[in-house]
């Protein structure tokens, strides 16, 4: 049973016009199969669906298929990215192209069950947000659900780092994800790997995905080069007042001061992922939306492996005692209750604790990401943000003017002035808690724009958010 072909283009070569395919791979640049990518983008066909976490930053990545005018439909749970101008799908094709937009997680279970053999369910994702309109919704144990159908591909295009001839396949460190599902909700599985062994070569424990889902193997063309999303400026400051707020890693040493020992914790992108430079030697357990868990300090890029990358596909440390794991059993870890703290980047958040982080105007599409399934069951959840817009505006909101993420659930707020509370006491509004050098309580009031009410923790250490 050998399912070894010669290379991408005779792999691919069957897929015709509106063939719906699925795409594995992660974020903006992490273990995408791009030889398949490019022999289907080559191939002169039309009208595909695309299905896939991210469309990536690059040529090499699935918007190579949207700019290629391949696809004329796009489900995904990033069509566009805030920190990339001229980033959107439809900006990007030039064709016109039809959007939807999943939650991360919603988009592996809704793969999960076509692969399963099942049909509709519920889950309570997204409820009160812009994606629910016109949806069917049901009320069960105390809160409201959504109708989700499952997603059944054509083509599934996967990358692993080996198989054997069989097509028993084996993926290493972080780069499972989405693959597995992905994988098993399509009719013809094709993976893409940098080795291929003998059958009975790959150890038996090793193996992730049995051949049973696999059709197709192909050897990489070349060698795999990592591509590290960029980081931050982590000492850049804003000045307010004409006087600088905190850095993005004085931000994360805020936040990782208030984390009680033994929590389990995910950190988002973006500033949520300062985070983990301040827990090494704590007993706090981080968890990655991507597939890990127990992971530690972002590294340099020059010492950096290839499978082991944060939700914002920063390099990370993957410890004595870290785990990893496909996205079904991250969003399982999330959605099920079994985390203490959800820390999140987010564009606005509101006086009754709502907050909007995954779309605005400018940005022509959507980031929503995993946030939406993260709060289902967050702990507490945790705000990083900057105090204010460039422009000044107010980002702690009386009401939010960028579509909702999740509705009254934010617990505090950490800003690169402040750290604000949620005021259980009054109908609305937050507590200032604790401000930045140099900084008087009343300048955070003056750039805050829902009601603030002081009562500042002083000069002890703040208490970790139970």
């Amino acid at each position: 049973m050998d399912k070894v072909v010669a290379n991408a283009a005779d792999a691919i070569a069957d897929i015709d016009d509106r063939a719906v395919v699925g795409i594995s791979g992660f974020g903006a640049s992490h273990n995408f199969p791009v030889d398949l990518i490019q022999a289907c983008a080559a191939k002169e066909i039309s009208g595909l669906t695309l299905v896939c976490n991210s469309l990536g930053v690059t040529e090499d990545h699935p918007r190579r298929l949207v700019t290629a005018g391949r696809v004329s439909c796009l489900r995904a749970a990033f069509s566009a990215r805030a920190a990339v101008p001229d980033s959107s799908a439809q900006q990007q094709s030039p064709v016109p192209i039809d959007v939807e937009l999943i939650p991360q997680g919603i988009l592996v279970e809704r793969l999960r069950a076509a692969g399963a053999g099942l049909g509709p369910f519920y889950s309570p994702v997204g409820v009160d947000t812009d994606l629910a309109d016109g949806r069917e919704i049901r009320h069960f144990d105390g809160r409201d659900h959504l109708l989700e159908y499952p997603l059944h591909l054509d083509y599934a295009f996967v990358y692993a780092a080996a198989a054997d001839r069989a097509g028993n396949v084996a993926f290493r460190g972080t780069s499972e994800n989405l693959a597995p599902s992905v994988a098993k909700a399509a009719k013809v599985v094709i993976v893409q790997v940098d080795e291929i062994f003998e059958v009975g070569e790959l150890p038996t424990d090793e193996i992730d995905l049995p051949g049973v889902f696999v059709d197709r193997v192909v050897r990489s063309a070349s060698t795999r080069v990592p591509a590290w999303s960029q980081r931050r400026d982590d000492d850049e400051r804003r000045l307010y007042h004409g006087k600088p707020g905190l850095t993005p890693r004085e931000i994360g040493r805020w936040i990782a001061e208030l984390l009680p020992h033994g929590s389990y914790v995910n950190l988002g992108v973006g500033l949520p992922t300062q985070v983990s430079d301040f827990v090494t030697g704590r007993d706090i357990s981080l968890h990655a939306e991507n597939g890990a868990l127990g992971y530690s300090e972002r590294l340099s890029v020059e010492h950096a492996d290839p499978d082991a990358y944060n939700a914002g596909g920063e390099p990370i440390m993957l410890g004595p005692g870290a785990s990893v794991f496909d996205s079904v059993r991250a969003f399982e870890i999330a959605r099920g209750g079994h985390l203490d703290a959800v820390v999140l980047g987010a564009f606005q958040v509101d006086a009754r604790g709502s907050f909007a982080n995954w779309t605005t105007p400018r940005m022509g599409g959507g980031a929503i990401g995993g946030a939406m399934d993260l709060i289902v069951a967050p702990g507490r959840l945790i705000i990083a943000m900057r105090h204010t817009e460039r422009n000044g505006r107010p980002k702690v909101v009386s009401a939010l003017d960028y579509p909702l993420t999740g509705k009254e659930i934010v617990d505090i707020v950490v800003t690169d002035l402040a750290v604000m509370e949620r005021d259980t006491a009054g109908a609305e509004g937050f507590v200032l808690r604790r401000v930045a050098a140099g900084f008087e309580p009343h300048e955070i009031l003056e750039l805050t724009e829902a009601p603030l009410r002081i009562d500042l923790w002083g000069s002890a250490p703040p208490p970790p958010v139970t």
